[in-house]
């Protein structure tokens, strides 16, 4: 079942948390007790993590669990743990190593096959380990190992299924883990486990590798499909899980929210509402940063909440920009009302920026979003070809929550008809407004207009726009000119062209 829907409440309750933020999410609130399950991922992924901390969440409840390594020593453990700040207190560790004296050309064998003497070896340690312990939670790192004792993938095979039976009436939770080693993908212990995740990890040209997750199959669960974003901190694992849009329906009226500025919110039939989008587009520097701000800084004086995400400037270049302009963002930065985030996009996954603008919309109450800019959450991640799918479940998600979403868009060209940007968004946003420059008298000046708005009626007018010390200024409708759009305005005849 790969759709994730709520499951009934009797149910939810005897499911074991395995102690990853977001992980529980992903597979539908858990893991079903006494069930096998294997975690797979090629080395580095983090699967000696996960499986820490599904044994550590069991060890706070009082649970006995147990952590059998094959390839790790307990030493080499207890380092991961460490990293993490972990207490490995209350957690059983049985390494199933092969001994020093094994090395030694009298201790090889000769008339057996190592498979026959050192898997039946370690598979009766194991057996014993368990009878005396009787843990709730185990973990086998890594079946790799298994593998080559194995000898044969029938050999192999059989004793997964004697492993799974031996588990079975134990009332034992058991975590294979498997780095993915071998040289053809081996599918047999999948069709035996319960449930499957698979970890990876991706190496972009440049900046950090990204992790995401997989959940392979659950039976008889409903989970959310899909890959999920995640990373490894200090602490554990972190899981973004994937936004659906659906899962956060709600309704509400289209509040107005203005601009603080008379001519802008006249030029926008009153400001904009709340739960849509709006897409800001136009040549570097015509101002549009500098509009989604003042949406935002007004909120704030109201005593909203306003996020803004900023991909093209820096944070102090922002505030210093700004308090040119007359906007103080300071005493509201210090009061939480305004949070900004720069984000770097060699670090930050498009799983990750989502779940910081959750945060702020679920954990802060944000009503404004700005993303600033498009091109850079769009091109700062070339690798993902679904961005835009991705970018249309966000604005869709932000609608329901009614909180105005900001997008700025640089377009290509500086003047003239042969304006280019490099994703046309302009059908996702409910709002398109256009800031462009034009030339008159041998000074470059600045035009804003709205192009659409779903959220009700506008002027279809072209009004000039300045910026100064003294703020942003909407200007009067530029009635005197036509071509304003091409950048070289030429006076209409019998009109006086004088300044706009």
């Amino acid at each position: 079942m790969e759709a994730k829907s709520s499951s009934p409440e009797k149910r939810q309750s005897k499911l074991l948390s395995i102690g990853v933020p977001g992980l529980d999410d992903v597979i539908g609130g858990g893991l079903e007790p006494n069930r096998l399950y294997l975690v797979e991922g090629t080395p580095g992924a983090g699967k000696t993590t996960i499986a820490l901390q599904f044994l550590l969440q069991g060890a706070q409840q009082g649970e006995s669990v147990l952590y059998v390594t094959l390839s790790e020593t307990e030493n080499e453990l207890r380092g991961v743990a460490t990293s993490h700040g972990w207490d490995l207190t209350g957690l059983h560790v049985r390494e199933m190593l092969p001994a020093q004296d094994s090395l030694h050309p009298e201790e090889q064998y000769t008339m057996f096959h190592p498979s026959e003497v050192e898997l039946s070896e370690t598979t009766l340690r194991i057996l014993s380990d368990v009878d005396a312990l009787k843990p709730s939670r185990i973990v086998f790192d890594s079946l790799s190992e298994l593998r080559l004792l194995s000898g044969t993938s029938l050999r192999y095979r059989r004793q997964i299924l004697a492993l799974k039976q031996f588990f079975a009436g134990r009332q034992c939770t058991v975590l294979l883990l498997d780095d993915m080693t071998a040289t053809e993908h081996d599918l047999q212990v999948q069709s035996i486990a319960h449930a499957v995740v698979r970890l990876e990890q991706l190496n972009s040209d440049y900046g950090t590798a990204r992790r995401r997750l997989l959940v392979v199959k659950y039976r008889g669960q409903p989970y959310r499909g899909g890959f999920h974003d995640y990373k490894i901190n200090r602490g554990g694992l972190q899981v973004f899980p994937r936004l659906v849009a659906s899962e956060h329906v709600t309704s509400g009226p289209l509040i107005k929210m203005p601009s603080g500025i008379e001519e802008m919110d006249a030029l926008l039939g009153g400001g904009l509402e709340k739960g849509t989008s709006t897409l800001l587009v136009g040549a570097p520097g015509t101002g549009k940063s500098s509009v989604a701000v003042q949406f935002a800084l007004t909120a704030a004086q109201r005593g909203e909440c306003a996020a803004l995400f900023i991909f093209d400037e820096s944070v102090n270049t922002l505030r210093t920009r700004c308090a040119s302009l007359g906007m103080d963002l300071t005493p509201y930065i210090d009061s939480g009302l305004l949070r900004i985030k720069q984000v770097d996009p060699a670090e930050l996954s498009p799983g990750e920026l989502i779940h910081e603008i959750r945060l702020a919309v679920g954990e802060h109450s944000a009503k404004v979003i700005v993303i600033d800019s498009l091109n850079g959450y769009l091109n700062a991640m070339p690798d993902e070809r679904f961005l835009i799918v991705q970018l249309h479940e966000l604005l869709t998600y932000l609608g329901q929550s009614g909180v105005a979403t900001l997008l700025v868009g640089a377009q290509h060209g500086l003047i003239g008809m042969q304006m280019q940007t490099p994703v046309d968004a302009s059908y996702l946003a409910d709002a398109v407004v256009m800031l462009r420059y034009f030339e008159f008298a041998g000074e470059v000046r600045q035009a804003i207009s709205v192009l659409k708005k779903r959220g009700g009626a506008h002027e279809r007018s072209i009004r000039a726009f300045s910026m100064s010390e003294k703020g942003l200024h909407v200007g009067e409708p530029l009635r005197r000119f036509r071509g304003i759009l091409t950048g070289i305005p030429v006076p209409i005849d019998g009109v006086s062209a004088t300044p706009p």
